[in-house]
C-alpha cells in the first residue's frame, strides 16, 4: 500500500490525520480563509459579523448576519471574540423603559404639586409650566408670595420642574431662568440654574443613549460614522467645544443633548461643559428677571449689550484651543 503523505499545515483550517495522495501526484492544500482589510472605526458593514485576531491587520468573515459595529474591540488572545454590536434586536424595550421613566417623572411632579403650600382659589390657574412671558409673570408673582415662608418647598418645586423640562426637551426652561432672577438673589439663582441645566441635560443625554442612539445608527449609519470621526479628531478639546455651543445660539440645547451620545461625546465633559457654558446665557436671563414685571416678551431679556457679552465669552472659550494649536505647531 502506498505511503500516505502528511497534510500541509495551514492557518486557514484545522485538519487531523493525513490526506491521500492526489492522482496528479500533488498533495491537495486545505482551503485558505478569506481575509479582508479592517474597515475604519465607526463605519457600517452589513450582512457580516467579523472576528479579529489580537494584533492582526486582517479580519475573517465567519458568518452572515446583519450587524452595525461602532468600534473594534480586542479581547487578548481570543481569536474568535466578536468585535461588533448587533443592531438586529428589538427597540421595543428601550421605548417601554422610556415611557416608565416619563411616568415616574410625572408622578414626582404630582408629589411636588400636592406638597406645595395651600394656595388661594384664584392662584391655582397660574401653577403651570410657563409658555410665554405673561405665564412667567403670573407664576413669579404667586411663587414670590410663598418663597420666604416655604423656602424649601418652592425651591424644590422649581428644581424638579426645571430638570423635568430639560430631561424631556420640553420648552419653557428659559422662562424658569428668568423667574429665578425675580425670586432669588443672583448668588443663589445662577448656581441653581446652572446645576439644573447640567443635570437635566445629562438625563436627556442618557435617555438619548438608551433609545435614540440605536435608532440613528440603524437608519443613518454613514452620517453617524462621519460625526464620530469628527469628534475623535477633536476629542482633546471637547470641553471647550461644548462650552462654546452652549454659549452661542447656533444649535438649540435640546439638539446638543440628544445628538451628543450618538456621536460618542463622553458624559463627564458633556456635563461640565454644560454647567460652565450655560452660565453666560443664564446670567442674561437672571438679570432680566430682576425686572420681570417690565418685560413684554422673552426677547426683551436680550439686548445688544448682552449679545456682545455672550460673544466675548464664546471667544474666550475657544482661546485655549487656539493657543494649544499654535504651541503645537511651533514645537513641531
Amino acid at each position: 500500500m502506498a505511503d500516505r503523505t502528511p497534510a500541509r499545515k495551514s492557518t486557514g483550517a484545522s485538519y487531523k490525520g493525513s490526506l491521500p495522495p492526489s492522482p496528479l501526484g500533488a498533495t491537495p492544500r486545505p482551503p485558505l480563509r478569506q481575509v479582508y482589510p479592517k474597515p475604519p472605526q465607526g463605519s457600517y458593514l452589513s450582512e457580516y459579523e467579523l472576528n479579529e485576531s489580537a494584533g492582526s491587520d486582517y479580519i475573517q468573515v465567519t458568518r452572515t448576519t446583519k450587524t452595525n459595529y461602532t468600534q473594534l474591540r480586542s479581547t487578548g488572545d481570543d481569536v474568535d471574540a466578536p468585535i461588533v454590536i448587533d443592531d438586529s434586536g428589538s427597540s421595543t424595550k428601550p421605548f417601554f423603559i422610556l415611557g416608565l421613566i416619563f411616568l415616574a417623572a410625572l408622578v414626582a411632579l404630582g408629589l411636588v404639586y400636592l406638597g406645595f403650600p395651600k394656595l388661594d382659589h384664584d392662584e391655582y390657574q397660574y401653577i403651570k409650566v410657563p409658555r410665554d412671558i405673561e405665564d412667567a409673570k403670573n407664576l413669579g408673582r404667586v411663587l414670590s408670595r410663598y418663597k420666604d415662608k416655604y423656602f424649601y418647598q418652592v425651591l424644590g418645586g422649581y428644581f424638579i420642574t426645571y430638570i423635568f423640562l430639560q430631561t424631556f426637551a420640553i420648552p419653557g426652561s428659559i422662562f424658569l431662568s428668568i423667574i429665578s432672577g425675580f425670586l432669588y438673589p443672583f448668588v443663589i439663582a445662577l448656581p441653581i440654574v446652572c446645576l439644573c441645566s447640567g443635570l437635566g441635560a445629562s438625563f436627556c443625554y442618557l435617555l438619548s443613549y438608551m433609545v435614540g442612539r440605536r435608532i440613528v445608527q440603524k437608519y443613518l449609519p454613514q452620517r453617524v460614522a462621519e460625526w464620530q470621526q469628527h469628534v475623535e479628531r477633536h476629542r482633546e478639546h471637547l470641553l471647550n467645544y461644548i462650552v462654546f455651543l452652549r454659549i452661542t445660539p447656533f444649535l438649540p440645547n435640546w439638539f446638543i443633548n440628544i445628538t451628543s451620545p450618538v456621536i460618542n461625546v463622553p458624559l463627564l465633559p458633556f456635563f461640565i461643559g454644560t454647567v460652565i457654558g450655560v452660565a453666560p446665557p443664564s446670567f442674561v436671563a437672571i438679570q432680566a428677571g430682576t425686572t420681570l414685571h417690565q418685560l413684554t416678551s422673552s426677547g426683551d431679556a436680550v439686548s445688544w449689550k448682552s449679545m456682545g457679552l455672550l460673544a466675548v465669552f464664546a471667544l474666550l472659550s475657544l482661546l485655549p484651543v487656539v493657543f494649544k494649536k499654535r504651541l503645537r505647531e511651533k514645537f513641531d
